[in-house]
């Protein structure tokens, strides 16, 4: 199973060429996704995205959060903050949601190197 950030998606969702692209579609295909809560309301806020593909989206099986899980993620935030890093609030989140489960993150965004530096969150750039 691996979960994909709204960089991923975003270049999904428009064709663009990669392969983080290429990863996620065959990911896809084979029922191995799954979608991170802040990541499917960050994808829902984009004005342009269309109903169908809305609906698509939101057909994928959710990351439930696990008891704890906001006082982990602001732990983990200030932990890359202490390590004088970028720490954006919505990063934290999708991080320690993977961090939880235990499962990939397919992302684009080169700030996830930090939450992979200060905790055990497994990337596929």
């Amino acid at each position: 199973m691996i979960a994909a950030d709204s960089s991923t998606w975003i270049a999904f969702l428009e064709g663009a060429p990669g392969q983080d692209v290429q990863l996620l579609e065959r990911a896809l295909k084979d029922g191995q996704v799954l979608m991170i809560p802040v990541v499917l309301t960050e994808l829902l806020s984009g004005p342009l995205l269309c109903s169908e593909a809305a609906e698509t989206l939101s057909d994928i099986p959710m990351i439930e959060v696990e008891l704890g899980y906001w006082q982990r993620a602001g732990l983990l935030g200030a932990k890359v903050l202490s390590m004088r890093r970028k720490a954006r609030l919505g990063d934290a989140l999708i991080a320690q949601t993977c961090i939880d489960r235990g499962i990939a993150l397919l992302t684009r965004d080169q700030d996830f190197r930090a939450f992979a530096d200060a905790a055990q969150l497994n990337l596929v750039l």
